[in-house]
């Protein structure tokens, strides 16, 4: 039996239809096309699939699609604006903090779920808080250098925070 699900999808209203054992990642990624959050181990330890419900950080592998009826869900894409990216993104790019992309999605969703609860962490939060989100590639030293240099230019208003 399909259910009909009403959510706020990143800022939109957004109505999908899924199975009761669906995972709101099956349903990102194949049923709605939006296939920034990723798939990486189906088990809720890598935080590749990461994404904000109610503006806590959860991971969409893990929660069944219905659940998400009259919730608001952030992914990857709604974290930039259709005329600038958010300034987490800038900074990664400018610290070189991603290589094959497959982890940096959840990275930035779970850095945004950091700045949002603390805009000006220190090194040792902002490595606990990132500390369920696992990169094979990069290392860990540029992610947090990106953060923390996102959370300084925001907290300057050299940034507008999103």
């Amino acid at each position: 039996m399909r259910i009909q699900v009403e959510t706020t999808l990143n800022g939109e209203p957004t109505t999908f239809l899924c199975e009761a054992h669906h995972s709101l990642l099956d349903v990102l990624r194949n049923g709605l096309g939006l296939t920034g959050t990723k798939e990486g181990c189906s088990t809720g330890d890598c935080g590749a699939c990461s994404v904000l419900m109610d503006g806590r950080l959860v991971p969409a592998c893990l929660v069944l699609a219905p659940e998400a009826q009259d919730r608001t869900v952030i992914t990857i894409e709604g974290i930039a604006t259709s005329e600038a990216l958010h300034p987490l993104q800038q900074k990664f790019l400018e610290h070189a903090a991603l290589q094959c992309g497959v982890c940096t999605p959840g990275f930035i969703v779970a850095a945004k779920a950091l700045l949002d609860a603390n805009p000006n962490p220190s090194e040792t939060e902002t490595r606990y808080w990132l500390a369920g989100n696992l990169c094979r590639c990069t290392g860990y030293d540029k992610i947090v250098r990106a953060v923390l240099d996102a959370a300084a230019e925001m907290s300057s208003g050299k940034a507008a925070a999103r």
